[in-house]
């Protein structure tokens, strides 16, 4: 069974392709990133001979992403049964702030790619009669409205309710639909120098890659519906969603004010 990883040249998207491909896959590396797609590849055909890690590089901003990357899996006959919608961006920036290219850039990465990849690739498992799996990477805060990340948690909460709607949908149809929604990763995603990753890591606060794919597969796997991980995470969800409007102005006041001006 083939998996398709999109965000697979870096970061979390290239640790699902690792251990996806050491669970015995071939994947489908998907990103915009050509020479990083290449090294990706190039690793996992070194570690697993007998694999197959074929590239794709593209946006997934345009918008025939979706019917572009099925047709090259036609012609090369990829049968993916298990796609990972890893891809997205992350901002620290009011929404007025912000400029409209890169609003509609969350926009199209985290809401349309995702909707019409989940559509084409999960109408494809089931015209196959394949009992596929398909991943979507949401993020813990959906649940925080927080000044900074209106775009990125707004975006996130849609994924998570696509992703809990389209589980129910195509139950019958054996496909399964499970929604990531981690806490802190110690990726550059967000921007923190590699010391402040290992440091997070060492405290707690960041989980590794390594371990938060490794629980998200084993789920996906088991045919769950939601993977939220770490107990801290999921308290933690609770608190911040409790936080007063008082208090959210002060970390705007405090932080974002500060780092915009």
């Amino acid at each position: 069974m083939m998996a398709l990883v999109t965000g697979a040249s870096s970061g979390i998207g290239r640790e699902f392709a690792r251990q996806l491909a050491a669970r015995g896959h071939d994947v489908l590396l998907v990103s915009n990133q050509e020479k990083e797609l290449a090294e990706a590849s190039a690793e996992l055909s070194a570690k697993h001979p007998d694999g197959r890690f074929p590239v794709f590089c593209i946006d997934l901003a345009t918008p025939d992403a979706d019917t572009r990357m099925l047709d090259f899996c036609r012609a090369n006959d990829y049968e993916i049964g298990v796609l990972v919608n890893n891809a997205g961006i992350f901002l620290f920036r009011s929404v007025v702030c912000t400029e409209p290219g890169r609003i509609d850039l969350f926009i199209d990465l985290h809401m349309r790619a995702v909707t019409h990849l989940c559509r084409t690739f999960a109408l494809d498992m089931k015209q196959r009669g394949c009992r596929g799996y398909i991943l979507n990477m949401s993020s813990m805060s959906c649940w925080m409205p927080m000044p900074g990340i209106a775009m990125y948690s707004a975006t996130k909460a849609y994924i998570r309710v696509l992703s809990r709607s389209l589980a129910v949908e195509l139950a019958d149809d054996g496909i399964t639909v499970m929604v990531a929604c981690p806490g802190g990763i110690a990726t550059d995603l967000f921007g923190l120098p590699r010391r402040l990753q290992r440091l997070g890591v060492r405290l707690g606060a960041l989980a590794t890659p390594q371990r938060f794919v490794a629980g998200a597969l084993r789920r996906l796997f088991r045919r769950r519906r939601q993977y939220i991980n770490g107990l801290l995470n999921r308290i933690a969800i609770v608190a911040v969603a409790m936080l007063p409007h008082r208090l959210r102005l002060v970390i705007k006041h405090r932080l974002l004010d500060r780092l915009q001006h």
